[in-house]
């Protein structure tokens, strides 16, 4: 048992839980000041109030003194691409002077080149680098990390970019929770002559391979123009269905393919980008569980309008935030920072923004049982040395956490 006193200001999303984390407002932000929370030997929230009405049976179990601590649930980074080799730097200097991503992919970039680059390092290098990558993210405060393959683009280099991510998950249980997404249906290799024989000959009898070993959490495809049709998203889910694993999907970033509409069709975890999503991609996620993941950070780094985040959320969908942080199109891991950039810009009221990075970045990983500071979730928080709530969301690319 551990109890945590004197808590500054803590976030517990009561209301947003109770709404699904949709139609949200400022008041479903519940804030208790001078709070306590009480987490039991199972890791279960047992209590949450003001300090002045914790029980007197909890005097005498572990505390922890939290007067100068801002107490949010925990911080959830849905969406990233951090295994990899190699440095794309000199391809933002080429989107400075002009070059679009397609035209820069055309040129030798993009995600072949990092193809190149990781297939050439080795299993250590790949597993070193991602360690501090996370470590990185985590200082920031951030306790669940999504982390896909897809940047090996063959049958044994996205084997192995799975089982890395799986010996991380090894390596961080306790501290950080790694989801480990199947991404081999990233790109199209140049060797295939199409993206139907690249995902028949790889991507489908690698992930057979993986599913025996129960290490794949979720499956994902990059649906768009140029890399997987429609026809390859339904070949690969049906499998994923039938072996019992949820499914992503990358939808709408360039053009309006309906990967929203798809997504919902199979029940997906969550679609993500949807800077193309007309109306009836927005329709079906606003009746459906499957969550709409924004990636503010990629349309900045791109040079490209936001999603439209009010067509979704007035629409009643569930809207998550995540980085993107990846060595092409988003080269930044701090998902604070974007969603503090990207706030006003998408016109997110405080509790629909705080509920993007938390409640509903947790559900687009189908973590149910986290997001909100309640009596019977998990207790998975996170913690930032403040003055308030506010001041995080206000003091820009300033690290208050814990």
């Amino acid at each position: 048992m551990k109890v945590y006193k004197n808590i500054k200001e803590l976030l517990t999303l009561e209301g947003a839980h109770k709404k699904d984390g949709r139609n949200l407002n400022s008041k479903d932000l519940n804030i208790i000041t001078n709070a306590a929370l009480v987490v039991n030997e199972e890791g279960k929230i047992e209590w949450v109030g003001e300090m002045q009405n914790l029980p007197n049976h909890y005097a005498n179990y572990h505390e922890e003194d939290c007067r100068d601590l801002v107490i949010t649930p925990e911080i959830v980074d849905s969406h990233t691409h951090l295994v990899f080799g190699g440095d794309r730097s000199f391809e933002y200097t080429m989107r400075l002077n002009g070059e679009s991503y397609e035209k820069i992919a055309q040129m030798g970039g993009g995600i072949l080149s990092t193809m190149n680059s990781t297939l050439n390092a080795s299993e250590e290098d790949l597993f070193e680098s991602a360690c501090q990558r996370i470590e990185r993210i985590h200082s920031f405060g951030i306790g669940t990390i999504e982390i896909k393959s897809g940047y090996a683009l063959t049958y044994e280099g996205e084997k192995l970019i799975s089982q890395i991510i799986h010996k991380l998950k090894e390596k961080y249980r306790g501290k950080v929770n790694i989801f480990n997404t199947y991404l081999a249906a990233h790109a199209v290799p140049k060797t295939y002559a199409n993206s139907g024989q690249y995902i028949h000959e790889v991507v489908i009898p690698l992930l057979k391979e993986l599913a025996q070993d129960d290490i794949v959490d979720a499956v994902d495809i990059f649906h768009e123009e140029g890399y997987f049709n429609t026809q390859d998203v339904h070949d690969l889910f049906k499998l994923a269905k039938d072996l019992n694993i949820p499914t992503k999907i990358h939808a709408d970033e360039f053009n309006d393919n309906k990967g929203a509409v798809i997504a919902c069709e199979y029940n997906s975890l969550s679609c993500d980008h949807l800077l193309a999503t007309t109306d009836d991609g927005i329709r079906a996620l606003s009746n459906s569980k499957t969550v709409a993941t924004l990636l503010p950070g990629t349309a900045f780094f791109l040079g490209k309008p936001l999603a439209d985040a009010r067509a979704f959320l007035d629409a009643g969908c569930k809207l998550a935030i995540a980085s993107d942080y990846n060595p092409g199109s988003c080269h930044c891991d701090n998902l604070i920072l974007l969603a503090q950039l990207a706030a006003k810009s998408l016109n997110l009221n405080s509790c629909e923004l705080w509920s993007a990075i938390t409640l509903n970045s947790a559900h687009a990983l189908g973590l149910t049982n986290q997001g909100a500071i309640i009596k019977g979730m998990d207790a998975k928080i996170s913690k930032f040395r403040t003055s308030s709530l506010d001041n995080i969301l206000y003091s820009w690319g300033k690290n208050f956490a814990v």
